[in-house]
């Protein structure tokens, strides 16, 4: 079997209103989905994480780089793949869009697996510790409002939340450490006692303004702080965890096995948070998975994107071993972002509906049963939305 062709299909579409977080405000949704053809007539999908431009950029890194160097290739051959392209790519960029772009190739190699083998992508990975994960819903963006009028929609937003079934929530920070402050007591008051909240900071903050921030967050008993420094200051993340009584978690900006050593033997981080679309693709997702192990590092996915990006974090969730074990062991969850996304509720030709397993199974989700990811695009949707870069 051989590598014939390779797509790199930018879906995008004008949300319904303006979305900010602290680095910035959108008004499109974009998605990055890769099609890797062969002459066995079998296909596999995967995302490459990136919104806006950046995902055309990808696009040209997935089809006129990366695709040249793996025509003709055996597709089963995923790792010998893996470190061909980052080996001819590292005195490009070890990190970044090069990565971001062979990690949607990577999950499509893995996706094809799958399909060959007739099982589901977590039985390639080891099999399933558990058959469903527990999904938090995020949502209480930001926008060009008064922070009386966050405050007031942050509070029944979280509310909202919980309603739908999820048990843990998660918020945007970003206005400056003294009115995100009372972002944070709105949702905490919006949450109750029916479940945890978390504060995302999106690295907005100076070391010095995250301590203000999360002393605030312990009196609060938010669960964890959220990238709140820039992912280059390892120094900071090293004080806050020390300092802080809060989980302090992080990484959706880090890449391959050899940024995520740094970040964890710096010993600055209570939750991991690796992008499977981003750092490398599943190959290196699992590396970096055994890293974080390693040091008894707790991994909860960052979670960005279409219904294949969903899909491919169901799985490894399934696969995450227990760490550490027991009767009653810390468990991972699935992150599920609440915002309008067509791309994730309409792209499959059978849609998980994560909303509606959430509402109807006590605030969990299924994971897949297909050979592969276990999903198939629907072509014609992917044509609707696709846009020419």
């Amino acid at each position: 079997m051989k590598i014939t062709e390779i797509f790199s299909h930018v879906l995008q579409y004008d949300l319904p209103g303006e979305l900010g977080y602290s680095q910035q405000y959108y008004t499109r949704r974009t998605a990055h989905l890769v099609e890797v053809r062969t002459d066995a007539g079998v296909t596999g999908w995967g995302e490459c994480f990136g919104p806006g431009n950046v995902a055309i950029g990808n696009k040209a890194i997935v089809e006129k780089v990366i695709q040249p160097m793996i025509l003709g290739d055996d597709p089963l051959d995923r790792d010998v793949i893996w470190h061909k392209v980052y080996n001819l790519l590292r005195d490009h960029g070890q990190k970044g869009m090069p990565l971001q772009s062979l990690s949607g190739v990577d999950i499509a190699l893995w996706d094809i697996a799958g399909k060959v083998a007739g099982q589901p992508l977590f039985r390639l990975l080891g099999g399933a510790h558990r058959t469903r994960v527990r999904a938090y819903g995020y949502g209480m963006m930001l926008k060009r409002q008064s922070v009386a009028d966050h405050v007031a929609r942050f509070r029944d937003e979280a509310a909202a939340i919980l309603d739908m079934g999820f048990t843990a929530t998660k918020m945007k920070v970003g206005l400056g450490p003294r009115d995100d402050v009372q972002l944070c007591r709105a949702v905490a008051e919006g949450v109750g006692d029916r479940g945890r909240f978390m504060v995302d900071a999106n690295h907005c903050y100076t070391t010095s303004d995250a301590f203000y921030v999360g002393r605030a967050l312990e009196e609060l008993d938010a669960y964890w702080f959220e990238e709140p420094v820039a992912p280059e200051d390892l120094d900071g993340y090293r004080e806050l965890r020390a300092g802080l009584k809060v989980n302090i978690s992080g990484g959706e900006a880090e890449f391959n096995r050899w940024g995520w050593r740094q970040i964890l033997e710096n010993r600055g981080l209570d939750i991991a948070q690796p992008e499977v679309c981003a750092l490398g693709g599943i190959s290196e997702y699992q590396r970096v998975l055994a890293l974080c192990h390693a040091h008894f590092t707790p991994v909860i996915n960052h979670v960005w994107g279409s219904a294949v990006a969903v899909a491919t974090n169901l799985h490894l969730l399934a696969a995450m071993p227990p760490m550490p074990g027991g009767l009653h062991p810390w468990e991972p969850m699935l992150e599920f972002d609440t915002t309008d996304n067509r791309f994730r509720d309409e792209l499959l030709t059978e849609p998980l509906d994560v909303q509606g397993q959430v509402a109807a199974g006590d605030g969990f989700v299924s994971i897949p049963q297909g050979p592969g990811l276990g999903v198939e695009p629907y072509r014609d949707f992917i044509r609707h939305y696709e846009i020419d870069g």
